[in-house]
């Protein structure tokens, strides 16, 4: 009796345990089947409204970037334009000049005295000529009465035209000597401000040596090395905005001329830049920023929404809940007019506005990848919740 007991409970823990162990292998296969459905919402990718790009029309603005020192249009090195010795300075830095005042004196004494000698040889060269045409009068006189003969007036001419250009000569030794001698005081050749005092009273100075530096502030100019595939794009008159060191707020410029010839060597084009009017700008100052290429509305989306691990860029544009690859045709890149710092990547074809594409954010994402936004997740537990309390 007790063994015909023990068996049968041994038979019922094995047909327990089968029944167990079938009813796990079923429940296991359901879920695989389960999570390999195609419209399996557990296998659909979760999309936060930050992982979602929308293909959108932009005022597409092409900016080119710039940089160089800032430079006056209008300043000038004063030279010596004779050798002497400094004997006076006027101005210093900073101080500002007119045309004509005067900046430097240099020693007049060797100039007087040279003037003084020219002055003299010009009266000798005047009395000469008086006794020559005398002379030549009275030889033409003697020549009708038949005293000398033709040969003695010719002589007599060419005598009187000889001292004729030696006066002539000597007035012009007297106005080089002049010239020379009004060269020893050094004016202003333009307005403006003192850059440079590069001599000092009682040094002595060659000729063409540089005694100041005089530079205009009133237009102010950066002069940028344009690279050779962005120069047929540039015209004269594009706006610019500039930032510069020392200077908080960027100033207007635009481009006043274009260089017709590259640079030897990196076949860059420079572009002058003419500056607005600001009392901070100054001569030597490092100026960075952009030139406005051109503007116009286009349909574009973020470069980080391209996806380069292909031979072509491409995009995952969602599609039914599903994410296909597709191949845009690309154009220029520029910056959105409402926001000057996002950068957009001009669409020509391959996309349509509105399409909705991938963020570059999620990284690798296989073409088929069904998808859904965060919304719906968060939709059906609610909705579940709302069912079970009821």
């Amino acid at each position: 009796m007790k063994r015909w007991h023990r068996a049968l409970i041994g038979a019922a823990v094995v047909v327990l345990l089968a029944a167990g162990i079938g009813r796990t292998l079923l429940a296991r296969r359901a879920e695989q089947a389960r999570l390999a459905a195609p419209g399996a919402a557990a296998a659909a990718l979760e999309l936060a409204p930050g992982d979602v790009v929308v293909v959108r029309t932009h005022e597409l603005v092409r900016r080119l970037e710039v940089s160089g020192n800032l430079v006056a249009v209008n300043s000038a090195f004063v030279k010596a334009r004779v050798a002497a010795e400094v004997k006076s300075v006027a101005v210093r830095e900073g101080d500002s000049v007119r045309p004509g005042q005067v900046l430097a004196q240099l020693d007049p004494t060797e100039f007087d005295w040279k003037l003084r000698q020219a002055e003299q040889q010009a009266r000798s060269a005047q009395a000469q000529l008086e006794i020559a045409q005398r002379t030549l009068q009275n030889n033409r006189s003697l020549v009708q009465q038949g005293f000398i003969s033709a040969t003695a007036l010719e002589t007599a001419v060419s005598t009187e035209a000889g001292a004729q250009a030696t006066l002539q000569a000597a007035l012009a030794g007297v106005e080089l000597a002049r010239k020379a001698r009004a060269d020893a005081t050094v004016t202003a050749p333009i307005a403006g401000q003192v850059a440079q005092r590069l001599v000092q009273p009682g040094e002595r100075v060659p000729v063409d040596a540089r005694l100041l530096e005089i530079v205009d502030l009133s237009r102010i100019e950066l002069q940028a090395a344009i690279p050779p595939e962005e120069a047929g794009l540039l015209h004269v008159g594009a706006a610019a905005s500039l930032q510069i060191d020392g200077i908080d707020a960027p100033v207007a410029a635009r481009v006043a001329r274009i260089n017709p010839s590259a640079q030897p060597g990196s076949r860059s084009v420079i572009a002058y830049l003419e500056l607005q009017p600001h009392p901070a700008l100054r001569q030597g100052l490092f100026a960075r920023g952009t030139i406005e290429l051109d503007r116009r509305r286009a349909l574009a989306l973020p470069p980080s929404a391209l996806r380069n691990d292909q031979a072509q860029p491409y995009v995952l544009r969602i599609e039914d809940r599903r994410v296909v690859q597709r191949v845009p045709q690309l154009g220029s890149r520029g910056t959105d007019a409402a926001e000057p710092g996002s950068l957009l990547v001009e669409v020509l074809g391959g996309l349509a506005d509105g399409d909705r594409v991938l963020a570059g954010n999620l990284g690798a994402v296989r073409d088929g990848t069904a998808v859904r936004p965060v919304q719906d997740s968060l939709r059906a537990p609610a909705a579940a919740a709302s069912v079970a309390g009821r």
